[in-house]
């Protein structure tokens, strides 16, 4: 059985926790385009920050495309690795786990060498930062938030 020392110490770090807690954002290759050619996927990548625990989702029509993970030289020269290593489920996610540089590039025809469907991002060491309040009332709503999480450690602890 629990005790009730175990859980109002759970509430402690679940209020100290939980709101520095981010979750891993999942970025649609292309948006609404999907993977597919004459897509310009270094604009569409430019202002977006990848992190560690991240995931790109890589949505075509399945036969029509692939997906293959290249090195720099790969990627400027559009070199297709052997088949057998290219994704190819038409809703092909890759989870982030490392940081620095990655390419990726399509392996149909010409998709990549002529028709420039390709994609290069860096993944940024660590985790995404918690979003920071951008107004008076997000600042405010944090603030009732660690209020209100008090309270109910101060009350946590009269039954201790």
């Amino acid at each position: 059985m629990v005790s009730m020392k175990s859980l109002v110490i759970f509430a402690i770090l679940a209020v100290v926790v939980l709101p520095s807690v981010t979750m891993a954002t999942e970025f649609w290759v292309g948006g609404s385009s999907g993977w597919t050619p004459g897509f310009d996927y270094q604009d569409w990548a430019k202002d977006k920050v990848f992190y560690l625990g991240d995931s790109l989702v890589f949505n075509y029509a399945v036969g029509a495309h692939n997906v293959f993970k290249v090195d720099g030289p790969g990627f400027k020269n559009c070199t297709i690795p052997p088949l057998n290593e290219a994704l190819t489920s038409g809703h092909d996610v890759i989870t982030l786990k490392a940081p620095g540089k990655k390419w990726y590039i399509c392996g149909v025809a010409d998709h990549c060498a002529n028709k420039g469907q390709k994609l290069t991002i860096t993944v940024n060491d660590g985790v995404a930062p918690a979003p920071a309040p951008t107004d008076a009332a997000s600042g405010l709503t944090t603030s009732l938030y660690y209020v209100l999480m008090a309270a109910v450690v101060a009350v946590a602890m009269l039954f201790v």
